[in-house]
């Protein structure tokens, strides 16, 4: 079982340092007061006397669970950033394909300078509401030479102080422009000159069988990144983090991931990155999740541009449905998303949804779990009408409804 909170970062015991790093929760829709199941992602936790191994860490706290996601910090108006989809990119990111078939050590020399190590710091309370420093460590991966750095979202949430070192060992504190918990996105930034921009390849070209290599700073440990190669065992792979929160989409490779190794970079042999190292399964030997590059680019470009991520929204409270909580909610379907609540005079309401109905088709798209939601608001934007299925019952119910903006914190 996936441990939510933190699947490949480290968490490390400290009296003067700080902490970072926790779950998060999805930011399509609002999420239900309602106890979760233990899951992990990649990240930070604030340490404990008891504190189990890294390889599972702690879930988070109740207001790690529910904290919305981060606002963009202020600042400056910045020129607009298109990761895909533009034939004159502003981002040194998008350059022409890299030869094929490097080495690995040519690999590494290459990607090296492109992937930082990011240290959180925060300070907790303890049993008798005493300050406990705790300090995470996670990695990121250069996107452009204006600073912009990819790591993953429950890397960097509830940090109070974000530091990042480059390969050459100068470190420089970072801004948080924005994150995305429902893909696990984040992207952070530092004034930093000389930067070099990692290439983003192509996920869609990925095929299973093909050789891979994770570069990341796993445990923390000093001395550089970590490299370890392997395969892309499968594609199009999905992990739930929480009953309200799956990832899909992943890429599975057997190329070793560690704590600290969240954020990090999954290349081919053409020095490309295809994906972002995010999570492990507990307790597994050689299975390890990478966000697929392809959906990481979509939702950098809206962070850097718009400081959040614009989808369609629906205003409910949703709940993955499986067999077990069907049989025991007397469901007559066993797959969807359950609508734990409906927001008033949101488009759900507008529409006509109630409680305990179950969604199981948006647009063509069969909506089986709320990563599948995810994708189809991050595709259709707000105003836009849809056709909606839906189970109140036993009852089929087939409408529209048109797509709202999520309100804004």
């Amino acid at each position: 079982m996936l441990k939510r909170s933190h699947l490949a970062s480290v968490a490390v015991v400290a009296v003067l340092a700080l902490a970072a790093c926790g779950g998060g929760t999805s930011v399509d829709e609002a999420t239900p007061a309602q106890a979760s199941p233990p899951v992990s992602q990649a990240g930070t936790a604030g340490p404990t006397a008891t504190q189990p191994p890294l390889l599972s860490a702690p879930p988070p706290t109740p207001s790690q669970a529910t904290a919305p996601a981060r606002a963009p910090s202020p600042q400056a108006t910045r020129e607009p950033l298109s990761l895909v989809g533009t034939s004159e990119p502003v981002n040194p990111v998008s350059l022409g394909p890299a030869s094929e078939g490097l080495p690995t050590v040519e690999v590494v020399k290459i990607l090296t300078p492109s992937v930082v190590q990011i240290v959180t710091e925060s300070i907790g309370m303890g049993f008798f509401n005493q300050p406990i420093p705790s300090r995470g460590v996670g990695t990121g991966i250069v996107l452009d030479d204006r600073g912009h750095i990819l790591t993953n979202n429950h890397v960097i949430e509830d940090g109070e102080r974000i530091t990042v070192t480059l390969s050459n060992g100068d470190s420089f504190t970072a801004e948080v422009i924005g994150g995305d918990p429902s893909t696990d996105t984040a992207v952070i930034r530092i004034d930093a000159d000389g930067l070099k921009p990692a290439k983003l390849g192509d996920s869609a070209a990925l095929e299973v069988g093909e050789d891979v290599i994770a570069i990341g700073h796993a445990l923390g440990l000093p001395g550089g990144p970590t490299v370890s190669k392997g395969v892309v065992s499968a594609l199009g792979r999905s992990i739930d983090i929480d009953q309200q929160t799956t990832i899909v989409d992943l890429i599975q490779t057997d190329a070793a991931i560690n704590p600290g190794n969240s954020g990090g970079a999954l290349v081919n042999t053409s020095a490309e990155v295809i994906g972002m190292n995010t999570a492990i399964i507990q307790g597994s030997r050689g299975i390890g999740f990478a966000i697929n590059i392809d959906d990481a680019k979509i939702v950098a470009a809206q962070l850097i541009n718009k400081g959040y991520v614009e989808r369609g929204f629906l205003g409910i409270s949703p709940v993955n449905l499986n067999a077990g909580l069907a049989s025991r909610l007397n469901l007559s379907v066993q797959e969807g998303i359950l609508v734990a609540r409906v927001i008033p005079d949101q488009a759900a309401d507008a529409a006509g949804l109630q409680e305990a109905d179950v969604i199981v088709e948006l647009g063509d798209e069969r909506i089986t779990n709320n990563g599948e939601l995810s994708k189809f608001l991050l595709k259709h934007t707000p105003g836009e009408t849809v056709r909606l299925v839906y189970y109140r019952g036993p009852t089929k119910v087939v409408g529209e409804v048109t797509l709202g903006e999520r309100p804004q914190p």
